[in-house]
């Protein structure tokens, strides 16, 4: 059975992803959030790190789990309870996890917004939503009519997208941000774009959206973020010669 070093593999994963280069929430705490005995047979990938992907992940015997939102977005302590089971489980499963939020999102090739802008037909892409001190979306110029950006989104996530048609009926100025970014579509009328695809958003933003004169589409914050760890973990797969699975676990959100 062929195996790598988890240390090589993680060395890797933070030079691809310039891993330490990128600012980001401090939950985040890119780069490897829990070790193994220290070598890698299989990998594993979903949108999350929880104990239902944990578990997932056992069961597909593999022993590192590459995630897009760790293990640290709610406080890390105390460990007992849910907690105490996921730390347990991980230990006693040899399961190291990896994981990359805003690292990822950023990558012009692998991450989420790269592969989805691709899934979209999107082309001549331009740096856009500045973020953390670095930009992490794509806009791009184009002309498709609302329905049809909306239909094909729809095939890209497997998922029916939620609009809130603030702008015209034609797109032609797109700027794209996976994840939580609805609460700040200001910036992205700010940087130009006339719709505006992410993956979520408050209430209140539809009223804004009509009042920004905005086109704005909600494809779900995990289906426009599955497609940065299967990227990595296909990628790491080819390097290393690995094998490795997509651990898919909607939340529907």
């Amino acid at each position: 059975m062929p195996k790598t070093l988890l240390t090589t593999i993680v060395k890797h994963c933070n030079t691809l992803l310039r891993t330490n280069a990128i600012g980001d929430y401090d939950g985040a705490v890119n780069g490897l959030q829990a070790g193994n005995s220290g070598a890698v047979t299989r990998i594993a990938a979903a949108v999350d790190a929880s104990l239902a992907t944990v578990k997932l992940a056992i069961a597909a015997k593999a022993d590192l789990l590459i995630v897009h939102h760790g293990l640290f977005w709610s406080p890390a302590h105390p460990w007992t309870g849910k907690k105490y089971e996921l730390l347990r489980l991980l230990m006693e499963n040899n399961l190291a996890v990896y994981s990359s939020h805003l690292p990822l999102d950023a990558h012009p090739r692998l991450g989420n917004n790269a592969q989805l802008c691709a899934a979209l037909g999107l082309k001549n892409l331009r740096p856009f939503f500045v973020t953390h001190g670095q930009p992490i979306g794509f806009q791009s110029r184009t002309k498709i009519s609302r329905a049809k950006l909306a239909a094909k989104l729809a095939r890209a996530t497997g998922a029916k997208p939620r609009i809130i048609p603030g702008g015209g009926e034609i797109c032609q100025r797109i700027g794209l941000v996976t994840g939580g970014a609805g609460g700040d579509l200001k910036l992205a009328v700010d940087e130009g774009v006339d719709t505006f695809i992410t993956g979520e958003g408050p209430h209140w933003t539809y009223a804004l959206a009509e009042e920004l004169g905005i086109n704005v589409f909600y494809g779900g914050h995990y289906a426009t973020e599955t497609f940065g760890v299967r990227a990595l973990a296909a990628e790491l797969s080819k390097k290393f010669k690995l094998p490795w699975e997509f651990l898919d676990h909607p939340t529907g959100l």
